[in-house]
């Protein structure tokens, strides 16, 4: 559709390519592993919601905001953004060895959430089998400067590519640790409150899932959690298997679930917008 807005990441972007693909589902459970590695980052979270009673309400407002920014208008992102801020100002943790009172909005835990994000993104998506040169893995890491601006970073600090993202992750390895927040969460993602008839579906459908997502984190993550993985050859030809399958339920069926940016962004620009990986490389 002439003129209408494309948002902020536009359908030649990688982003948009990327995150119409089912395998970011994994790379969000990923994402939480890794963030609750961070002491002071998810005790931000354990401290100023019901994470338990609230874990999938939690998940899918992320879902929207990630949906929102990316297929959205620059409007909807924008306020999208200024809603995250507003309310991460109002927040704050306190250290239980300490006493030390931190707001959950500095600088140093918004920049490791958006690292961890953005890390396990590339990961599972490269290694299901999405197929990302290097220059578009920089490229995606670049873009995502733009996200990290929403959420209050200043753009200058945010890794541009996969040399700055490796340099940051190097960094900051000696501030995590896998504290009682953390183990928390493992629990959690193993064992999320169910339905007592839904049980055997979680034992087999959701473990498997949570399991796959906990296998590709980076070996010093499964060192912390105490926890073994399988093999990395094992785990790579899991998320490849688990693209494919995933990949074959038609995308219309997949982007009918709420709610429903890619089928709104399409409908504003046209059937053009569709993301597709084969658009990448053009």
């Amino acid at each position: 559709m002439t003129g209408a807005d494309p948002g902020l990441f536009t359908p030649d972007s990688v982003t948009w390519q990327m995150h119409g693909d089912p395998m970011m589902w994994i790379a969000g459970i990923r994402a939480l592993y890794l963030q609750a590695l961070h002491p002071r980052a998810v005790r931000g979270v354990m401290q100023n919601s019901e994470f338990r009673r609230d874990a999938w309400g939690r998940l899918m407002r992320t879902a929207d905001f990630v949906g929102t920014t990316t297929y959205g208008t620059t409007d909807a992102a924008e306020r999208a953004g200024a809603r995250v801020r507003k309310i991460h100002r109002m927040l704050t943790a306190t250290d239980p060895d300490t006493g030390e009172r931190y707001g959950v909005d500095e600088p140093d835990l918004l920049l490791w959430v958006h690292c961890a994000e953005i890390d396990s993104c590339l990961h599972v998506l490269r290694g299901s089998g999405f197929r990302l040169t290097d220059a578009e893995a920089d490229r995606y890491i670049g873009e995502h400067r733009e996200s990290a601006r929403l959420v209050g970073l200043d753009r200058g600090t945010v890794p541009a590519d996969r040399a700055g993202l490796a340099a940051y992750f190097e960094k900051v390895r000696p501030d995590l640790a896998a504290g009682p927040e953390a183990r928390e969460v493992d629990d959690f993602l193993l064992h999320p409150p169910t339905h007592p008839l839904l049980v055997p579906v979680r034992e087999v459908l959701w473990r498997r899932v949570a399991q796959l997502a906990y296998a590709s984190l980076p070996p010093y993550a499964h060192e912390l959690y105490g926890r073994p993985a399988p093999a990395p050859a094992t785990t790579a030809r899991q998320l490849r298997l688990t693209g494919l399958l995933l990949r074959r339920v038609p995308a219309r069926l997949r982007w009918q679930l709420p709610p429903k940016h890619i089928l709104r962004a399409m409908a504003r620009l046209g059937p053009g917008a569709r993301p597709a990986p084969y658009k990448l490389g053009r």
